[in-house]
C-alpha cells in the first residue's frame, strides 16, 4: 500500500521475507539509533563479526551461555522486594530493571549511572519511527542524546583500554586479534546502540508478556506448574505481542513485488506485528496459542512457529538470545511466586511510541509472593530458538 507521502507499506508476511533479504533495500541511515543496524552489507556484517566475537551467537560458546544464573539472581532480587506489598507497576518495579541491570553487567556499565542513560535512552526512543507533524524536536532531542552517550562512553572506553575488565566494552576496545578492529566512532555508536536496544526492546516483550498471561490466565498456570512451558508461550509472545510493531527500509532499486512496483528511493515500512498475523501464514492468528510452537504437541506445525518477532535477514535481531532467556525466566519466574496475580487496569497506559509497542505502566495485583525455589527444568537449559 503506498501512503500519501509515498512511503510503501507492506504487511504481508511473504512480502516482508522477501524484502527483508533483499539486498535492494537498505538500512543506512533510516535507524535513529545508530551502529550497525544503520548500514548495510559488506559495513554492516564487519561490523557484527566484530562484536559477536564476545557477545556470543548461539551457536557458539559465548557470554550469554554463563548469564542464565546471574538472570535468575536479578529475577529473584527484584520479586523478592515486593514482599509485603500487594500491588506493583510492572514495568517500574520489573519489566524495566531487569534488562537494564542484565545488559549493564554484559557491557560492563556502571549501574548506578542508570539515571542518566534512562533520559537518554528515552529521549531517543522518541525519536524513532514515523512522527506526527512539526515533530522535528523529538529528533534533535534524540541527535543531542547520542552525542551525550558517545562523550559518556568515550570516556568508559579510555578508563578500560587501560584498565580492562572482563566485560564486553573491555573486549570490543582490546580487539586486535587479526588486526581488525572497529574505528572509534564505530566503537561508541555500537557501545550506545547495545545499551539502548539491550534494555528497550525487551522491556517491552516482558511487559506485553505478563499483559497477555494476565489475559490468559490458563497458560500462566501451566507455566507455574510446567516451567519448561515457557519456552512455547515466550515464541509466541514475539509472534502475537511484539514489541517491535515496524522496520524502515529505503529502496535501492526499483523493486517488484506483490503486482506493486516500489520505486528506487521510496520509504518501505515492514510492518512486522501484521506479517506476523498475516491469515495467509499462520492459522487462526488472532489466538493466542503457544503449542504453535510446542514440538511436542500435536498442534505444532511448522508454518505455524515462523515470526517476526527478531525481524529477519542480515539483521536479525543481534540481542534474541539474550532477550529470550531474559523473558523466559522473567515469565517463569513471574508465574511460579506470584499468587493470584491480577491486571488492575486493562488496558494499561501505553507508550505512544508506534514502532517499540508497550504498556509504559503495568499495575498489577496480587494475594502474596512465595519464596524462591530452585527449578529443575530451568529456562538457563535450551532457550528455543525457532521463530525468525
Amino acid at each position: 500500500m503506498r501512503e500519501a507521502d509515498g512511503t510503501y507499506v507492506v504487511s504481508r508476511y511473504r512480502d516482508i521475507v522477501a524484502l527483508l533479504h533483499d539486498p535492494r533495500t537498505s538500512s543506512r541511515d533510516v535507524v535513529t539509533l545508530g551502529g550497525f543496524i544503520s548500514t548495510d552489507p559488506p559495513e554492516h556484517d564487519r561490523m557484527r563479526r566484530l562484536i559477536n566475537r564476545h557477545y556470543g551467537p548461539p551457536e557458539t560458546p559465548g557470554r550469554i551461555d554463563g548469564m542464565a544464573p546471574q538472570l535468575v539472581d536479578i529475577v529473584t532480587a527484584l520479586i523478592d522486594r515486593f514482599t509485603g506489598r500487594s500491588e506493583v507497576d510492572l514495568v517500574d518495579d520489573f519489566a524495566y530493571p531487569l534488562p537494564v541491570t542484565a545488559i549493564c553487567r554484559l557491557l560492563g556499565v556502571p549501574v548506578q549511572d542508570e539515571p542518566r542513560f534512562h533520559r537518554w535512552a528515552d529521549a531517543i526512543v522518541e525519536g524513532i519511527g514515523p512522527q506526527p507533524q512539526g515533530a522535528e524536536q523529538a529528533r534533535h532531542h534524540a541527535d543531542e542524546a547520542f552525542a551525550e552517550m558517545g562523550r559518556y562512553f568515550a570516556t568508559l572506553i579510555d578508563a578500560y583500554r587501560q584498565t580492562p575488565g572482563d566485560d564486553l566494552l573491555s573486549a570490543m576496545a582490546a580487539d586486535d586479534r587479526t588486526g581488525e578492529a572497529m574505528s572509534r566512532v564505530e566503537l561508541l555508536t555500537n557501545a550506545s546502540l547495545l545499551l539502548v536496544a539491550g534494555h528497550e526492546t525487551t522491556v517491552n516483550l516482558i511487559t506485553n508478556g505478563m499483559l497477555t498471561l494476565l489475559r490468559h490466565p490458563g497458560t500462566l498456570d501451566r507455566i507455574r506448574h510446567e516451567p519448561h512451558y515457557v519456552f512455547p508461550t515466550v515464541e509466541e509472545l514475539l509472534r502475537y505481542e511484539p514489541p517491535v510493531h515496524m522496520l524502515v527500509r529505503t529502496a535501492l532499486d526499483d523493486i517488484d513485488i506483490a503486482s506493486t512496483t516500489i520505486p528506487a528511493g521510496a520509504t518501505i515500512q515492514l510492518v512486522l506485528a501484521a506479517g506476523s498475523r498475516d491469515p495467509d501464514h499462520v492459522r487462526d492468528p488472532d489466538r493466542f496459542a503457544p503449542e504453535r510452537h510446542d514440538l511436542q504437541s500435536t498442534d505444532f506445525h511448522r508454518e505455524d512457529s515462523q515470526h517476526l518477532g527478531f525481524g529477519g535477514g542480515v539483521h536479525h535481531c543481534f540481542g534474541a538470545p539474550l532477550a529470550r532467556l531474559e523473558t523466559q525466566i522473567a515469565l517463569r519466574e513471574l508465574a511460579r511466586r506470584l499468587e493470584n496475580p491480577r491486571l488492575l487496569a486493562d488496558p494499561p497506559p501505553y507508550r505512544p511510541n508506534p514502532v517499540l509497542r508497550g504498556p509504559r505502566h503495568l499495575p498489577i495485583s496480587f494475594d502474596r509472593v512465595h519464596p524462591h525455589t530452585t527449578v529443575a527444568d530451568s529456562a538457563a537449559m535450551s532457550p528455543l530458538e525457532a521463530g525468525g
